[in-house]
């Protein structure tokens, strides 16, 4: 299987960070925001996707920022997802923060936490019933307009659940898009695509992985955990970093924070604040777009 992603010139990228469900909301929000104020960063040269951000970039893929919008600011039918994000059943988001500051403090570096988060999801996954990952994939088709990868790049970020060395897929790796994004998504419990077996991107090095942007002339990052990490400063993984090292290669980089953590951290996957998300998201966008627009264009 080829997870390298194809070379192609590029000059403009942009990132989707991780965030959860409100993560994705914030996301679409502000691309629409964008968007509707004459600014479509849909067209970059490649889009990167982490997690949540894996989401909406094959969202906005499938469909038009508005049409997304439109749905993501639907009443939501329940308060709390289905073991949202890939999460084992009936973990709530503060268990799952915990056990992952406990494997961070056990770890030596980031490849080595890696291996440790994804040794700790495979004992999970072989304690359970083995129907997740059709379950998963089954939500996961659900939310995207389109099963089929763009033409335009896009690379899905994960993790090998087997060995914990990153992975990056785009429409040249063999992987279906549902696939890529539901492997993205899977924080808790490995998800399986043949008899490979893959864990949230986000685990890769921080949940916006930036620095895949590398050798881009523009580089727009629109991160819902606003650049924050639960790793520590010192492995140089963290998002300030790698913008920084963008910067020292020649990138100009603008990025987007919420103006609000409220929606986000242990309410991430609360379904029931994805239309304040979205509305707070595309707020900015349109707060924002003159002066991306300079930027970008």
């Amino acid at each position: 299987m080829n997870t390298t992603p194809s070379s192609s010139p590029r000059t403009r990228a942009l990132v989707l960070g991780g965030g959860g469900s409100t993560g994705n909301a914030w996301l679409i929000g502000v691309i629409a925001g964008l968007y509707d104020a004459g600014l479509d960063v849909t067209t970059a040269d490649v889009t990167i996707g982490t997690s949540a951000g894996s989401t909406a970039a094959a969202q906005i893929a499938g469909a038009t920022p508005p049409e997304v919008y439109a749905a993501t600011v639907a009443a939501p039918p329940s308060r709390t997802g289905p073991a949202g994000a890939g999460r084992a059943p009936g973990k709530p988001v503060a268990d799952q923060l915990e056990r992952m500051t406990a494997i961070i403090a056990a770890s030596s570096d980031a490849a080595d936490y890696r291996r440790r988060i994804a040794a700790a999801a495979l004992t999970l996954d072989a304690a359970s019933d083995g129907s997740w990952s059709a379950r998963w994939h089954a939500i996961v088709a659900k939310r995207l307009p389109s099963p089929h990868w763009p033409a335009r790049t896009v690379l899905i970020t994960a993790i090998d659940a087997r060995s914990g060395d990153p992975v990056v897929f785009d429409r040249d790796s063999g992987v279906d898009l549902v696939d890529a994004v539901a492997a993205s998504c899977s924080s808790g419990l490995p998800f399986a695509i043949g008899d490979d077996r893959y864990l949230d991107g986000g685990y890769r090095s921080n949940a916006d992985n930036a620095d895949l942007a590398a050798g881009c002339e523009r580089v727009l990052v629109l991160s819902p955990f606003g650049g924050r990490t639960l790793m520590p400063l010192e492995w140089g993984v963290h998002l300030e970093a790698q913008l920084d090292e963008l910067r020292a290669c020649g990138s100009s980089v603008e990025t987007v924070f919420p103006d609000s953590e409220a929606l986000f951290g242990t309410n991430a996957m609360d379904l029931s604040l994805r239309p304040s998300a979205a509305r707070a998201g595309y707020a900015q966008g349109k707060a924002r777009a003159e002066q991306l627009s300079e930027f970008w264009c």
